[in-house]
């Protein structure tokens, strides 16, 4: 194809609220070795994204302030050594720049897109895919027949984990805020959904695994979770914390559990790992878990899709926390 010039891309005009969300046009980027330029059919809406926006989360060293980390489309224009194809369709992890209709993402990152899935669908794919895999399955160590707790399942990465855990082998336990949710969580394969305003999750975990507790716990709450998810963990249990929306400071915690069980506690952000650890992950979802999006077996489940210019409303609906899912922005190409 004839690559435009120029292009529609999302910023932030400033640290702020949904209001900063702007769009403009600007050129078109070009792919360096290693790297692919795609014409972005949709991007994915992350939690990320709005902590970006209050200028917290700032973009890498080297990556473009423009949003958004994962996305959809067909490969248009190839740096040297890239090892794709001009019109392969692929979902990708950025570094940022998501949030326009052309973006360029290392080859390394890039996923050919689920047979089952519209190019639309498989921009849900790749943030969370990524976070969860490495987080539950490599540092959590989760095991078949082993029970995993995550919180917040009915957002992306819940919705994600609960499918993965479930499809290895794990008894899943689920905190959501509402009924809906929780059956949401239900219908996804979680054994267990606990309505975290009504119900005491320690105390359910540990009711329904025999005073045992929960041998992983993925939790991107933080603040006064921490001392709870310590104890709901079964000894040997394993803490992989991926956020902090509750604050990552907790007064008085008492470590004493934390020695008395022999629990680990972990966690890590995905963006600013060096691009080798990044593509080791890829590997492994390649292996491991893209056999089970071509077959149907695992779906991203998409609660709504905004045109690009309507990013303010996407981040509206994230921060609302009211979404079953994943949200994406399509570019309407």
């Amino acid at each position: 194809m004839s690559l435009p010039a120029q292009m529609r891309e999302i910023f932030f005009d400033g640290a702020g609220g949904p209001e900063v969300i702007k769009g403009r046009e600007a050129p078109v980027p070009a792919p360096g070795p290693g790297q692919v330029l795609v014409e972005v059919v949709a991007a994915g809406v992350n939690r990320p994204d709005c902590i970006q926006r209050a200028g917290l989360y700032p973009p890498p060293p080297g990556e473009t302030q423009i949003p958004g980390l994962e996305i959809a489309g067909r490969v248009v224009a190839l740096g040297d050594g890239a090892g794709l194809k001009i019109g392969d369709e692929i979902c990708a992890l950025v570094g940022s720049g998501g949030y326009a209709e052309f973006c360029v993402a290392e080859a390394a990152l890039c996923l050919k897109k689920p047979a089952p899935l519209s190019l639309v669908e498989a921009a849900g794919v790749p943030e969370t895919f990524f976070t969860v895999y490495d987080n539950v399955f490599t540092r959590g160590a989760l095991q078949p027949g082993e029970v995993f707790l995550v919180h917040g399942g009915s957002s992306g990465i819940g919705s994600t984990a609960i499918q993965l855990a479930k499809k290895f082998g794990a008894k899943v336990f689920a905190t959501a805020g509402s009924a809906e949710k929780c059956a949401f969580c239900l219908e996804l394969g979680a054994d267990v959904a606990i309505n975290y305003r009504d119900e005491d999750f320690v105390a359910v975990v540990k009711e329904k695994t025999g005073k045992k507790g929960a041998n992983v716990i993925l939790d991107m709450v933080g603040g006064p979770y921490l001392q709870r998810n310590v104890q709901a963990l079964a000894p040997d249990g394993r803490l992989v914390q991926i956020a902090f929306l509750q604050g990552s400071k907790v007064k008085d915690f008492d470590f004493m559990s934390v020695m008395l069980k022999r629990l680990t506690i972990t966690g890590a952000t995905l963006r600013s790992r060096p691009l080798a650890a990044k593509a080791a992950i890829a590997s492994a979802l390649r292996e491991k878990v893209w056999p089970l999006l071509d077959s149907g077996a695992v779906m991203p489940k998409l609660h709504a899709t905004f045109p690009l210019e309507q990013a303010r409303q996407a981040h509206e609906l994230m921060e609302s926390s009211a979404h079953l899912g994943k949200i994406v922005l399509a570019t309407g190409r």
